[in-house]
C-alpha cells in the first residue's frame, strides 16, 4: 500500500499522501512469467524496482532476524531503551489537527535495527562459525558508521530545522502539512501568536502537549512505567549560547524510547544471593507458597510453587531464536527455582519448629505454674484432711465441744481461704455441730429468752456464712440448714402452744433481736407461716363491741413486716367497723379512737367510702339538731363535728357545715342585726366562733365565703344600712343541687375510668342522700348479695350494671336510682 502512493506517511491510526502514484501497463511477459520475468531491461516500461532507501546493498550473509513485537509481560519491569545520542527526537504519536503529534525519521528506525542486530550478534557463542558471523559484522558496521556520517552532513541542516525548540513551539503546525491547516488558523483568529502561551493573559502552556505511545494493552501506571509529562507553566526557557555565529537554540529532546525491542533493553546481569538474602528478599515480596500450582497448558503436566515464572516456558518457545541454547538456560533455571522453592520449604520448617519450640516452652511454663498451685493446694488438703480426721477421733471420743470445733475451723478457714470454700467444709462443721447445738436449744423458750444462745449462733454465723451477703433463694446454704433445723423448730413451738396474736410484743423483741442472724428464707417463713395465720384467727375473732383494746394496737406494730400482706385483712376489719358504726351516735368519741389510726393504712377509696357510709350521716343528724343561741350557747354537738376534721375529706366537711351549720348561723345573726344588739358583742360573738374553726377549715375558700356574708350584714347594720336576708334556703337548694351535680360528674368519670365498680356508685349515691346501704348478712337472691338501701331490699347486677327492688313478697323489679328514692320514702312514711 506503501508503494501505490507519493509521500505517503502513517500518522496515528490515519494513512496521509499527496497524490496516487500511477500503475504501469502490464506486458504479456509479465502476466506470463510473473515475478520471474526479466527485468534487467524493462526499465522503459516503468517496473517500479526495490531498493535501500539509503543506496546500500543488502548484505545476504546476514542470518535471519525475527524482530519482536514488544509484548510486556507481567513480571518484567519496563526500563527506558539505550538513550539518545546528542539531542533527542519526539516520538510518533497521536495529533489534534495543529501540530501536537509527530515522527521520527526513517533514519532512526534503520538506526534502530542495526542496534538489534548488534545486540544479537554478541550474544553468539565464540565458535568457529560465530566468529566468522562476528567479522563480517564488525566490517559491516565499520562501513555504516562512515555512511551514517556521510548522510549525517547531508541531512545536518534539514534535522536542526526539524527538532523542537527549547519552548516547545518549534515544531506546532508541522502537522497540519497533511491537513488543510484549519486547526492554527482558528486559533490565529482567536488571538493566539506563535510562540506564547494559551488563554485571555497568555499565562497557559506553550509546548503543546506530549503524547507519548503506550506499548500494546498495557494499563495506566504498569509497573512505574514513566508517563508522558505535562508541561509546566512557568517553566523556564533556557537558551544556550552556541559557538556558532547563527545563534540557533539546542534541542533538549526527549530520549527515544524502543519499548518494541526487548533485545535493546539490554542483558541483565545475574544477581548473586546467599540464602539469607534469598528468604530476605522473599519475605519482603510476600512470597509464600500456599498451596502446589499445576499447570496443564502444555503437553506436559507442570508443578509450581509460585505464579512468579508461569509464563517462562512460553517466553522461552517465543524468544528460541534470539536466545542461545534455550534448553540449558531452561535447566538452569529450573534448577534455581527447585533450590528456592526448598530453601524457602526449609526456612518455613524451620521458622514452624522455632514456634513450636516457644509454644512449648510457654506450655512448659503453664504446666510448672499449674504443677505448683497444685502441689501447694495438695498440702492444704492433706492439712485439712488430717484436721478433719482429728475432729473426726474426738467426736466419737465424745471430746469435741462447740469452742473446740470453732476454733479449730476457723483456723483452717483463715489458713486455706480458697480451699475452704472448695472443699465446702462449712458441711463437716454443720454436721459436727447439729448434735451439740440440739442440746443447747433443747428447752429454749424464745419468747421468753430471745438472748439465749446469741453470741453462739453469731459465731456460727461468722465461720459459715462469714461477710457474704444473704441470698434470697439459697435455701440450702449450710447456715440455713443449721437455723431451719436448731431455731426455726423451738420458734414454731412457742408461737403455737404459747404466744397471742394480741399480745405482739413477745415476738416482736424476738424478731428484733434475731433480725441479723435469720436468713431471709427463715424470716419469711416464720412471717407467712406462723404469724400471718395467728393474725388472720385473731381477726377473725375480733368484735369491736366487746373487745376493750383497739385492733389497730396488736396489727399495726407489724406494719413494717407484713407490710401489703395485711390488706387481706382490711375487708373482714371494714365490714366489722361498719357493722358497729350502723349503731354509733355521734357523741361516742370512741369511734375516733378506733378508725383514726387507719387513715393512712386503708386505701383511700375505702377510707373516703367508710367515712361517707357511717360517718358523716350520723354527724349531720347531730348538726340537724344543734341550735345556735347566743345568749345560752351550747357546743357539744358542734365539738363532735369538729373533731372528725381530720378524718373526713375536707370537701365533704365543707358541705356539711354550709348546709346544716352556716344556715343557721347567718339566720341568727340577721335577726340580731335587725333587733338593734349591741355590735361589740356581736363581733366578739362572731370572733368566738371564728376561732372554733381548725386552720384547715378556716384555708377553705367556702367557708372563708360564708365568713365574709356575715361579715357584711354586720357592716350593713353598722352604717345604718338595711340588713339584706342572707336567703339561706335559696343558697343552700342551689348548693346542694350544684354539690349533687359535681358528685354525678365524678362518678361518671370514675366509672368510666373504671376506679368504681356499680355497686360503689349506688353505695356513693346513698350515702350523698343520706341513705344507710349496707349488705344484708347471710340473704341472697340468685347468688346476689341482698343489701338494704335505707328500708328497701335491692341487690346489685354489676355485669349488666342495673339495681333491682323488691316490690312485693318475692317480686323483684329492676328500678331506677329515682325510683329507689321514692320507694325509699314511701316506705319510710308507711312505717
Amino acid at each position: 500500500m506503501d508503494d501505490d502512493y507519493e509521500g505517503g506517511r502513517w500518522i496515528g491510526d490515519e494513512f496521509y499522501y499527496k497524490r496516487k502514484k500511477e500503475r504501469p501497463q502490464q506486458t504479456k511477459d509479465d502476466a506470463l512469467y510473473g515475478v520471474f520475468a526479466d527485468s534487467s531491461d524493462d526499465s522503459d516500461s516503468g517496473r517500479r524496482k526495490r531498493r535501500r532507501s539509503d543506496g546500500s546493498k543488502a548484505d545476504l550473509t546476514r542470518p535471519v532476524q525475527f524482530i519482536s513485537t514488544g509484548t510486556v509481560m507481567p513480571n518484567k519491569e519496563i526500563e527506558e531503551n539505550v538513550k539518545d545520542e546528542g539531542v533527542g527526537e519526539q516520538k510518533s504519536g497521536l495529533g489534534l489537527g495543529f501540530g501536537l503529534g509527530f515522527r521520527a525519521d526513517d533514519t532512526k528506525d534503520k538506526e534502530e535495527q542495526e542496534d538489534v542486530v548488534q545486540d544479537v550478534e554478541e550474544s553468539f557463542l565464540p565458535s568457529a562459525f560465530g566468529r566468522k558471523i562476528k567479522e563480517g559484522a564488525e566490517q559491516r558496521k565499520k562501513e555504516k558508521e562512515k555512511e551514517k556520517e556521510r548522510e549525517k552532513e547531508r541531512t545536518g541542516s534539514k534535522k536542526t530545522s526539524s527538532k523542537r525548540d527549547v519552548t516547545g513551539t518549534g515544531d506546532i503546525g508541522n502537522f497540519e502539512s497533511h491537513t488543510k491547516g484549519i486547526g492554527m488558523k482558528l486559533m490565529k483568529m482567536m488571538g493566539y501568536k506563535e510562540g506564547t502561551g494559551l488563554g485571555k493573559n497568555k499565562q497557559g502552556i506553550v509546548a503543546p502537549v506530549e503524547a507519548k505511545l503506550r506499548p500494546k494493552k498495557m494499563g495506566m501506571g504498569f509497573n512505574d512505567y514513566k508517563e508522558a509529562k505535562l508541561p509546566v507553566l512557568d517553566e523556564p526557557v533556557t537558551v544556550a549560547k552556541a559557538g556558532t555565529s547563527t545563534g540557533t537554540v539546542p534541542v533538549l529532546g526527549r530520549s527515544r524510547e524502543r519499548l518494541w525491542s526487548k533485545q535493546k533493553q539490554g542483558k541483565k546481569r545475574s544477581e548473586i544471593l546467599t540464602k539469607d538474602e534469598l528468604l530476605a528478599k522473599k519475605q519482603e515480596q510476600g512470597v509464600e507458597m500456599v498451596q502446589k500450582i499445576i499447570d496443564m497448558r502444555g503437553p506436559q503436566v507442570r508443578v509450581l510453587t509460585s505464579l512468579e515464572n508461569l509464563n517462562s516456558e512460553m517466553e522461552i518457545n517465543d524468544n528460541d531464536s534470539t536466545i542461545p541454547m534455550p534448553e540449558l538456560q531452561y535447566n538452569i533455571r529450573l534448577i534455581v527455582e527447585t533450590t528456592e522453592a526448598d530453601l524457602q520449604k526449609k526456612d518455613r520448617d524451620l521458622r514452624r519448629e522455632r514456634e513450636k519450640v516457644a509454644s512449648l516452652l510457654k506450655e512448659k511454663e503453664k504446666i510448672e505454674t499449674i504443677e505448683t498451685t497444685q502441689r501447694v493446694q495438695l498440702q492444704a488438703m492433706e492439712t485439712i484432711m488430717s484436721t478433719v480426721d482429728q475432729v473426726k477421733e474426738d467426736n466419737e471420743l465424745g471430746l469435741i465441744t462447740l469452742d473446740s470445733l470453732l476454733t479449730t475451723f476457723s483456723d483452717l478457714k483463715l489458713r486455706f481461704k480458697e480451699e475452704y470454700k472448695m472443699c465446702n467444709l462449712s458441711i463437716i462443721v454443720c454436721a459436727f455441730a447439729h448434735p451439740l447445738l440440739l442440746k443447747i436449744f433443747q428447752k429454749w423458750d424464745p419468747l421468753h429468752d430471745p438472748l439465749h444462745g446469741l453470741q453462739l449462733i453469731q459465731s456460727f454465723k461468722d465461720l459459715l456464712q462469714g461477710d457474704q451477703p444473704f441470698d434470697y433463694s439459697d435455701s440450702l446454704s449450710p447456715y440455713t440448714q443449721l437455723i431451719n433445723e436448731i431455731i426455726l423448730p423451738a420458734i414454731r413451738i412457742n408461737s403455737t402452744n404459747s404466744w397471742l396474736a394480741r399480745d405482739p410484743e413477745p415476738m416482736l423483741t424476738f424478731l428484733e433481736t434475731w433480725d441479723r442472724l435469720l436468713p431471709p428464707v427463715i424470716l419469711n417463713s416464720i412471717l407467712d407461716n406462723i404469724i400471718m395465720p395467728k393474725l388472720t384467727e385473731a381477726v377473725g375473732t375480733w368484735d369491736p363491741r366487746v373487745e376493750t383494746v383497739p385492733i389497730h394496737v396488736w396489727i399495726h406494730p407489724w406494719l413494717p413486716l407484713l407490710g401489703t400482706k395485711l390488706e387481706i385483712l382490711h375487708n373482714s376489719i371494714q365490714y366489722k367497723l361498719g357493722c358497729v358504726l350502723q349503731a354509733w351516735h355521734a357523741s361516742d368519741r370512741s369511734a375516733f379512737a378506733i378508725l383514726s389510726p387507719w387513715k393512712d393504712v386503708f386505701a383511700p377509696a375505702s377510707w373516703d367510702r367508710l367515712m361517707l357510709t357511717y360517718i358523716v350521716p350520723k354527724l349531720r343528724l347531730a348538726m340537724q339538731d344543734f341550735k345556735i343561741n347566743p345568749a345560752n350557747q351550747n357546743l357539744e354537738e358542734f365539738r363532735w363535728v369538729m373533731t372528725w376534721t381530720g378524718s373526713i375529706p375536707v370537701h365533704h366537711m365543707v358541705h356539711l357545715l354550709e348546709t346544716e351549720f352556716f344556715s343557721k348561723w347567718n339566720q341568727v345573726l340577721y335577726h340580731w342585726l335587725c333587733s338593734s344588739p349591741d355590735f361589740n358583742e356581736v363581733m366578739n360573738w362572731y370572733v368566738g366562733w371564728k376561732n372554733l374553726f381548725p386552720e384547715e377549715l378556716l384555708a377553705n375558700e367556702r367557708i372563708r365565703v360564708l365568713f365574709t356574708t356575715g361579715l357584711d350584714m354586720m357592716n350593713q347594720a353598722v352604717e345604718g344600712m338595711q340588713v339584706v336576708p342572707p336567703g339561706t334556703r335559696e343558697n343552700v337548694s342551689y348548693l346542694r343541687a350544684s354539690e349533687k351535680r359535681q358528685m354525678e360528674k365524678i362518678i361518671q368519670q370514675q366509672s368510666v375510668a373504671g376506679e368504681l365498680s356499680f355497686k360503689e356508685i349506688v353505695q356513693k349515691y346513698a350515702s350523698e342522700h343520706g341513705v344507710l346501704f349496707m349488705p344484708r348478712v347471710g340473704k341472697f337472691y340468685n347468688a346476689y348479695q341482698v343489701y338494704d338501701f335505707g328500708n328497701v331490699g335491692v341487690y346489685v347486677d354489676s355485669v349488666k350494671k342495673m339495681i333491682y327492688a323488691q316490690v312485693e313478697s318475692g317480686v323483684w323489679s329492676a328500678v331506677s336510682m329515682a325510683q329507689l328514692m321514692e320507694m325509699n320514702r314511701n316506705a319510710k312514711s308507711r312505717r
